[in-house]
């Protein structure tokens, strides 16, 4: 009889994500001022623990148990609810008051830190919690943004009514946030919007009419869109909102949450279909410019988007690289074996490219918001490129990765497949692929985005001692990604948007990573670097074997 000793099937259950994760610790100080890396290790030490363990334990129990919809009381009072399995309340309380990663963003003192924390922090600690729980990281990103949306464009009245509720970290009485945009006829066609705005006879706005996804639908507050009556057709008669879930009085508000949607993925939160019944709301900033308020909010939950694909790679090659490390057959360790080596190579690369490019994204981020006038252009671009990119490659980075683990990576028992499950979301919501490539596009042709791209990606190339050859192939192959990227933006061109989002992206990925490996010390970097241009930028023959040119290592 074989003792199960005998053939143990290698489990990764209870690792720290953050102390195991060489690379994050080799790449923060590069991103990070010392003395803030040294006050948030710990935070960053206990955060990977819990997704290691705890976190992912109640994220499997709340993946397994969705949230219902409660239409009325025991008592008969239609009082609508989304009843949400403990195990998700819980991971609620962990990120949104013990981490505060919705508010942080908008305080002054966050985690004992005094004073803004720069956006690298908040996307560290999402990248950690991500690789555990995935659809919780929504609705934090969208009440994060709609903060950030109506602080930026609410006026001094509203903001001073509402955003206190956004910066609190007590758990009983911070305030969540959505964004109510999508209709069926309309989708990403934000012109089509029909949902209706009126003012009725003491100035109140109302809103009339259907939202068809609405993630965390019981949200304190939501952004809306909608029409004003009188309102011309097209983009310029939409207006954005602020639409409360109670009102002052503590009563619904007048609108209905008519059922939840049974999702492929993200199964632990909530994503409903919404009808406006006269709501009241508040309109924010201007009449008329809704779209480009909106579009605000949308660009920082797309950037939340991509970090958290970056984050599901992450999960998803640790998985992979400890099953290979552990797992013996045919006598070796399968990490021995040279096609297995291959294999959990062309994991690495996109799941490296992802984790850089949250850096350099997060960094321009900040720039901006410093008042930088000169990172506007390249944060326009940047995010959609890691929006389009990063989610695109989680789709196949879980699949194959679940391969690894053989049968038992099939099993919902393992996290495989529900990393695979919410890896399809990223390529869907605030945006499909065609939708972002093409805003990519639009940031070339808008904001002339292109000269700020190279200008930073060719500062980066010039700081990174790397072989001449290798840095002249990045330069050149930079020059040519533009070069198609100038051609996209022409009449007619946009059947090349997804092309050359891609060609940007990876270039761009690349210039990052040689970057980082030559200021860290880590030629596994900057190997990581030439195969990414190797394999996902240069022509190249399938039917030979691939050799890094001589002159990229001299």
């Amino acid at each position: 009889m074989t003792r199960t000793t005998d053939h143990t099937v290698p489990d990764r259950h209870g690792q720290n994500l953050y102390t195991t994760d060489g690379e994050l610790l080799r790449l923060l100080p590069l991103y990070l001022d010392a003395r803030l890396l040294a006050h948030m290790q710990p935070h960053f030490e206990r955060l990977g623990a819990l997704a290691g363990g705890p976190l992912d334990e109640l994220a499997h129990l709340a993946d397994r148990n969705p949230p219902t919809l409660s239409v009325r009381t025991r008592t008969g009072l239609d009082e609508q609810r989304v009843i949400k399995h403990p195990a998700y309340v819980e991971m609620e309380r962990l990120a949104l008051s013990e981490f505060g990663l919705a508010a942080m963003s908008h305080r002054e003192d966050t985690l004992g830190w005094q004073g803004k924390m720069p956006p690298v922090v908040k996307y560290v600690l999402t990248y950690l919690f991500v690789q555990a729980e995935f659809g919780l990281c929504c609705p934090v990103s969208m009440t994060d943004s709609l903060a950030r949306t109506l602080r930026k464009f609410g006026s001094p009245e509203l903001v001073a009514r509402f955003l206190p509720r956004f910066q609190s970290l007590d758990f009983d009485t911070l305030a969540q946030g959505a964004m109510f945009m999508t209709e069926q006829a309309a989708g990403s066609d934000i012109a089509a919007t029909a949902t209706r705005a009126r003012q009725d006879d003491a100035g109140q706005w109302r809103l009339d009419g259907d939202k068809w996804f609405c993630s965390n639908p019981d949200a304190d507050f939501a952004m809306v869109l909608a029409r004003p009556d009188g309102a011309p057709a097209g983009m310029k008669g939409v207006s954005l909102f602020l639409l409360p879930r109670r009102l002052d009085d503590g009563s619904l508000n007048h609108y209905r949450i008519v059922r939840l949607k049974d999702k492929l993925g993200t199964r632990s939160m909530a994503s409903g279909e919404i009808r406006l019944e006269g709501a009241v709301a508040y309109l924010v900033g201007e009449a008329g410019r809704g779209f480009q308020q909106m579009a605000d909010m949308v660009n920082n939950s797309r950037l939340s988007n991509g970090v958290r694909a970056a984050g599901l790679m992450r999960r998803a090659v640790a998985e992979a690289e400890f099953v290979a490390s552990e797992r013996r057959a045919f006598g070796r360790r399968l990490d021995q074996m040279p096609l297995m080596q291959r294999q959990l190579q062309k994991l690495r690369l996109p799941a490296e490219q992802a984790r850089s490019m949250v850096f350099q994204t997060a960094m321009a981020l900040a720039r901006n918001d410093g008042g930088d006038a000169s990172a506007y252009p390249l944060l326009r671009i940047l995010t959609p490129l890691i929006k389009f990119r990063a989610c695109r490659d989680a789709r196949k980075v879980t699949g194959d990765a679940m391969e690894v683990r053989g049968g038992c990576g099939y099993i919902e028992e393992w996290t495989d497949p529900r990393l695979v499950r919410d890896a399809h979301l990223g390529s869907i919501w605030e945006g499909t692929s065609n939708i972002v490539a093409l805003d990519v596009i639009r940031a070339v042709q808008r904001e002339n985005s292109l000269p700020a791209l190279q200008a930073h990606f060719g500062a980066l190339l010039a700081e990174a001692e790397i072989a001449p050859g290798f840095a002249a192939a990045l330069r050149g192959a930079m020059e040519r990604a533009v070069a198609l990227a100038l051609r996209a933006a022409q009449d007619g061109g946009d059947v090349l948007a997804r092309q050359a989002a891609s060609a940007l992206y990876h270039c761009a990925s690349a210039i990052a990573m040689a970057w980082e490996g030559a200021r860290a010390g880590s030629a596994q970097r900057v190997q990581w670097a030439q195969a990414v241009l190797l394999h996902r930028v240069l022509p190249r023959d399938p039917l030979s074997a691939d050799v890094v040119p001589a002159d990229w290592n001299s």
